[in-house]
């Protein structure tokens, strides 16, 4: 039974990697039927708020159908919801040297969302500072390849996350597969420097996290599909 689900669970993800909307924060008629949710319609931040916040801060705006990080203060923000098992997918566009993160399964046990949730890496990765790429798993999970577009391109990220099995793309691109909480992910969490962090990654269930790491990004085509 857990073969098929498994199978089911990557048919459906490869199967949504070949679609697009028709436009930027709808779904199609096929997402729909999968079960697909908008997290941002391009009008509203309704899905979000801050961390340990009960609104989204001022420096977080709505601009031409996108999420902008664009003030001072803006801070992390999070999902209102908690999900367990997911397929994620979002098109970033980051500013030129600038540096974001997508983190999953956070708690708001700790004073910043990355010391209980993994961190998908976002930045500029020419002019970008952090050795970490984008799309990795922070410190753990590493790619081979860059499938990223150059700033001022919208690039799109998609991620699985479910206990069996959990994979990242960029771009269409895969960029790594992972089971949270084996031995593998237990040897290198301990050997980063989440290791010394007692709460990073226990966590199966949580908010979904997008980064203010003091750059200029924009989220759009923020969508969610719960695998159960």
């Amino acid at each position: 039974m857990k073969k098929i689900l498994l199978l089911a669970i990557a048919s459906t993800f490869l199967l949504q990697a070949s679609l697009s909307a028709a436009k930027p924060n709808t779904l199609t008629k096929k997402e729909k039927e999968a079960g697909w949710q908008l997290l941002f319609d391009g009008k509203t931040m309704e899905h979000f708020r801050n961390y340990q916040k009960k609104d989204v801060s001022d420096g977080w705006v709505v601009k031409n159908g996108a999420m902008v990080r664009n003030g001072k203060g803006a801070g992390d923000i999070i999902t209102r919801k908690q999900y367990d098992s997911f397929e994620l997918s979002l098109e970033y566009n980051i500013s030129k040297a600038g540096n974001s993160g997508l983190m999953f399964h956070v708690t708001e046990e700790e004073n910043t969302p990355w010391k209980t949730g993994a961190e998908i890496q976002i930045q500029d990765n020419v002019d970008g500072h952090d050795p970490q790429k984008s799309g990795w798993l922070y410190q753990l999970y590493p790619a081979k390849v860059d499938a990223t577009k150059p700033v001022g391109e919208w690039n799109e990220l998609r991620i699985l996350i479910t206990p069996a099995k959990c994979e990242q793309y960029m771009n269409g691109t895969k960029y790594c597969e992972y089971v949270k909480g084996s031995d593998d992910w237990n040897k290198r969490v301990a050997a980063s420097k989440f290791g010394k962090m007692p709460k990073f990654g226990k966590a199966t269930k949580g908010h979904i996290a997008l980064q203010d790491h003091g750059d200029m990004v924009k989220y759009r085509n923020v969508k969610i599909r719960v695998v159960k």
